[in-house]
């Protein structure tokens, strides 16, 4: 391997393992590009996904290809996009319960807690992305994106009596001071 080559190794190892998510986008070159939260086991990230109450992993296929952008930690702006061989693990190989036990380590807020792991098993898809070529160049133009759809609304407006209230307040305020 070329000098070039390990550095781009290695920063896609440190650069993935120190952020939180990465964007992920399936084998189709027009699906939706996901942000994904994910952790790094054994020179891989690792993702769990497709059940009820976990993240979608939309075009992720077993023996296809992915294309990850990881974000500087420091700066927020994309630091190293890099292809993927995406695997589907077996429930309950051994790279399995490898990535599932920091998978499990990781994950915020699950509606199960120690039951997690079992309902994985059963109806949802951990995906190891192994990674490939690597990329440090900035892309010519703007990567924006159409959101994708979603059930998520705004806030409502707020109610009528809501300014009047505030208002009051700052008026007594006032009068005692």
């Amino acid at each position: 391997m070329t000098a070039d080559a390990l550095f781009d190794r290695a920063l896609v190892e440190e650069a993935t393992k120190k952020s939180g998510l990465i964007w992920v986008r399936g084998a189709a070159p027009e699906g939706p590009v996901r942000a994904l939260w994910h952790v790094w086991v054994d020179g891989a990230a690792h993702l769990v996904g497709d059940g009820p109450g976990e993240q979608p992993l939309p075009g992720l296929v077993d023996g296809a290809g992915a294309e990850v952008t990881v974000r500087s930690k420091d700066k927020g702006g994309r630091l190293i996009a890099w292809t993927a061989a995406v695997t589907e693990l077996a429930p309950r190989s051994e790279a399995w319960e490898a990535a599932v036990a920091e998978l499990k380590s990781k994950r915020l807020n699950a509606p199960d807690g120690e039951q997690m792991v079992e309902r994985w098993a059963a109806e949802c898809r951990v995906l190891r992305l192994t990674p490939g070529a690597a990329s440090t160049d900035l892309p010519d133009g703007s990567l924006a994106a159409v959101p994708l759809p979603t059930d998520a609304t705004t806030r409502r407006p707020a109610p009528a009596a809501l300014p009047r209230l505030l208002l009051g307040r700052k008026k007594k305020q006032k009068k005692r001071g």
